[in-house]
């Protein structure tokens, strides 16, 4: 093996297609703004028009060419607009990123059948419509997705019972695509990330410095993840070095899934008191 094999060299990314359902902040942004600064194409959507516009524009700062939609990963029918002016934009799609989520502390027996769908409607029904729209835009062969999963999926969490379920719903999707999608040619992985600086997520399972300080300590390379630790690896999944990996889900977190389930009673307590 000669050594530009491997060399991990982010020029492959050069002028594909990137689309990131949830594009316009936290995680998904990370890995836009990642992909961007290699050469990719994006198109980025999510439900608030503004924030698609302020995604697209920093994106384009950034050197790259990029558009955006408003769409709603519970409504297909927009999804399916969004795909067919991406598609029109920049062909067919490379690289797919779906990564909706939605979350919330509270205990099962108080939370309301409505707030339960609510999370479920959006992390696995919203992944769901996301990469089966996507699918006719997908390049065959060569077409790799990545679908933002979370610890919550294998590990029982008080607290958050709607995120176990529905994540755990991803990540069997993940598994079947794999199996069903591989023929084609089309990769698709799960990454799990830890809790990760700056971003909304993790402002609603620490929402306050105390909160922030136990979770980083409980991590056992002892710090809270970066956005750039997700979109590494999202990148490297995508690229000739992930060739060969499809049906896996992998834990970004720093080791925190090892630790077993995180207690959120503090956090949720400090949630309670910041709405009273």
């Amino acid at each position: 093996m000669n050594s530009a094999s491997m060399d991990l060299r982010v020029e492959q990314f050069r002028g594909r297609h990137v689309f990131v359902a949830g594009g316009s902040s936290g995680i998904n942004f990370g890995i836009a703004q990642a992909f961007a600064r290699a050469g990719a194409k994006l198109f980025v959507i999510s439900r608030s028009p503004d924030k698609v516009a302020n995604a697209v524009a920093a994106l384009q700062n950034l050197g790259a060419e990029a558009q955006g939609q408003s769409a709603d990963v519970r409504q297909p029918d927009t999804l399916q607009a969004a795909y067919n002016a991406a598609v029109a934009h920049f062909g067919l799609i490379d690289v797919l990123i779906s990564g909706a989520a939605g979350n919330f502390l509270a205990k099962a027996m108080d939370m309301s059948p409505n707030a339960f769908k609510t999370v479920v409607d959006i992390d696995l029904l919203g992944s769901f419509n996301v990469v089966r729209a996507a699918y006719e835009h997908l390049r065959k062969p060569g077409a790799s997705v990545v679908q933002i999963s979370a610890g919550q999926a294998s590990i029982g969490t008080p607290y958050q019972a709607h995120v176990c379920a529905a994540k755990a719903g991803v990540d069997m999707l993940t598994r079947v695509l794999a199996l069903e999608w591989g023929v084609e040619g089309i990769r698709i992985n799960s990454i799990a990330p830890g809790p990760i600086a700056d971003t909304e997520g993790l402002k609603r399972l620490a929402p306050d410095e105390d909160a922030l300080q136990r979770m980083a300590e409980r991590v056992p390379l002892q710090r809270l993840g970066r956005l750039d630790d997700i979109a590494r690896m999202a990148m490297l999944l995508c690229s000739d070095w992930g060739s060969y990996i499809t049906g896996a889900v992998i834990p970004v977190d720093g080791g925190l899934a090892l630790t077993g389930p995180r207690d959120f009673s503090a956090a949720a307590a400090a949630t309670a008191r910041s709405r009273a």
